[in-house]
């Protein structure tokens, strides 16, 4: 007997997302073949996440003592992104754990219904000092159910 095959992934409404962020592409992000780098996506994921949570006061990248790191990532892409487009990137919570969480990030062409990639990437929130697994502060709690 063969596992089943799972479904397919496909492009989701911006209503799957909590809060926005605008994103400026930049001459560099495109290559050779005229569209965005795939790899230009997994920094949009980082600067998404992180600047909504140093914007709500739950993350301090240089002095805090809590700081996540990414354990996992992923990414499905649906429609070309390009310079000079404007993305509009959407932003959930999935899953939140006792040191982790799960963020969904959902990348739209300015105005488009559906999303042209989406991903995630799994945080484990660690001790800046020790890198080991640290429970989630109260704070960033509160921050992280905003988004689900």
């Amino acid at each position: 007997m063969s596992a089943p095959v799972p479904a397919k992934p496909q492009p989701e409404p911006r209503d799957a997302y909590r809060v926005f962020r605008p994103i400026t592409t930049r001459w560099m992000d495109n290559d050779a073949y005229g569209h965005v780098n795939n790899v230009v996506y997994y920094s949009w994921f980082d600067t998404v996440v992180n600047a909504h949570l140093i914007e709500h006061g739950v993350l301090d990248i240089h002095h805090g003592e809590t700081i996540g790191l990414v354990i996992e990532t992923q990414c499905n892409y649906f429609a070309s992104l390009a310079f000079p487009q404007q993305v509009e990137a959407g932003l959930r919570v999935a899953r939140i754990g006792g040191s982790s969480v799960r963020y969904e990030v959902g990348l739209f062409a300015a105005g488009e219904p559906l999303t042209a990639a989406k991903g995630h990437f799994i945080h484990v929130y660690v001790d800046r000092a020790t890198r080991r697994p640290t429970p989630l502060p109260a704070p960033l709690r509160q921050v992280l159910e905003s988004l689900q």
